[in-house]
């Protein structure tokens, strides 16, 4: 498994736990403090940490864009009303096709339906391509 995997991965855990914490008052300028601490305790692999942290503070920057992009191509679902783990697996999908433009939509869109495959449901890999295919459209139209 490549570093950007495992770095995606890690990110995904690390949103996926924040989901329930934001409640609590986290904000965004403790989040470099809030994933050391992760890292050390699930034991993030080290080559892997930086790329994770740069989509976690990009996704926390732009989350309003990403979670708009996404609400609009997954019409029927109010993003509060997604799985966590699909939710957050399409945000890091949607912040890559935004943001970065090293990576082709196709190869985020692949990355993310892997991922789904080991962390979603039966079904969440062919949801979370399906949304991602809709932002794609919309984002380079």
């Amino acid at each position: 498994m490549g570093v950007r995997r495992r770095a995606r991965e890690a990110a995904l855990q690390f949103l996926f736990q924040e989901d329930f914490k934001l409640e609590e008052g986290h904000r965004e300028e403790e989040l470099v403090e809030r994933f050391d601490a992760f890292c050390t305790l699930y034991q993030v692999n080290k080559k892997a940490r930086p790329y994770a942290q740069e989509l976690l503070q990009g996704i926390i920057k732009i989350q309003g864009e990403i979670d708009a992009n996404i609400g609009e191509a997954a019409s029927n679902w109010r993003l509060s009303r997604l799985a966590a783990t699909d939710r957050n697996i399409l945000r890091l999908a949607v912040y890559e096709m935004i943001s970065d433009t090293e990576i082709p939509d196709q190869v985020a869109i692949n990355e993310a339906v892997e991922i789904a495959k080991r962390f979603g449901s039966d079904e969440s890999p062919a949801f979370i391509n399906g949304v991602l295919d809709a932002v794609k459209t919309v984002l380079r139209s």
